[in-house]
């Protein structure tokens, strides 16, 4: 796409068929270390909010893909960082919106859910696919290394009031890493979880392209579809 900076595809997602993704952060300014990321390790850990993208060049990147004629069937705010951490998050969905009838999505890690501006700003949007990978502390903390003083339960609290008002679709993304967050006690507490958020799908994934620690492995896809059965996800 040349020019444009923080757009890139149309690509192909099992979820949302053709995404045109849009990226709000500069690389890996994340509030999260994810073991499993394919982007590699977090070079700026924060949870502080910020216009880290100017939204105006975010927008007129957009604009200039539709003005091509280019389509696609969703335009999806992820990119290489946590894409909410962008203050103008909400202005950037509102914007997109006024130019095309497309729905946005937005990929987050659910670590700004808590946040009742950042809930409010989600609420634009048509689809938001927050991620919740353990539901015990212990296991969050060793899955998704965050930033210090984050509570899963909080997140979970957040995630579950933004979908009581939210109009959209929320699909919940679990991704599973072999011996780590796999364990009886780990699903036990995810189901719970998933019970109080009432998510409308749940995504289970595993680690597929090389992750930023190697020792982070994928499970077998019998033990997958086992666990997919036992959380009615997909």
């Amino acid at each position: 796409m040349g020019d444009m900076e923080h757009i890139y595809g149309p690509v192909p997602s099992r979820r949302l068929g053709f995404s045109l993704g849009v990226d709000l952060v500069p690389h890996k300014i994340c509030s999260f270390d994810c073991v499993y990321c394919q982007l590699g390790k977090t070079t700026e850990k924060t949870i502080v909010r910020r216009e880290y993208v100017p939204a105006g060049d975010v927008v007129a990147d957009v604009k200039e893909f539709l003005e091509r004629g280019k389509r696609c069937d969703y335009i999806t705010l992820s990119g290489s960082g946590e894409p909410t951490l962008n203050s103008k998050t909400g202005e950037i969905i509102e914007a997109v919106k006024s130019l095309t009838g497309i729905p946005v999505a937005v990929l987050t890690n659910g670590s700004t859910m808590t946040d009742s501006d950042v809930r409010r700003e989600l609420s634009l949007a048509d689809v938001v696919i927050p991620s919740l990978d353990a539901a015990v502390q212990s296991l969050f903390e060793k899955v998704n290394r965050p930033c210090r003083g984050m509570r899963v339960e909080d997140i979970i609290a957040g995630i579950s009031e933004f979908k009581k008002s939210f109009s959209g679709k929320v699909w919940l993304e679990v991704m599973l890493v072999d011996g780590v967050n796999d364990s009886e006690e780990a699903f036990r507490e995810l189901s719970r979880a998933i019970g109080k958020i009432k998510p409308d799908k749940v995504h289970l994934n595993t680690v597929v392209r090389p992750p930023c620690e190697r020792w982070a492995k994928p499970l077998s896809t019998e033990r997958l579809e086992e666990i997919a059965n036992s959380l009615n996800a997909e």
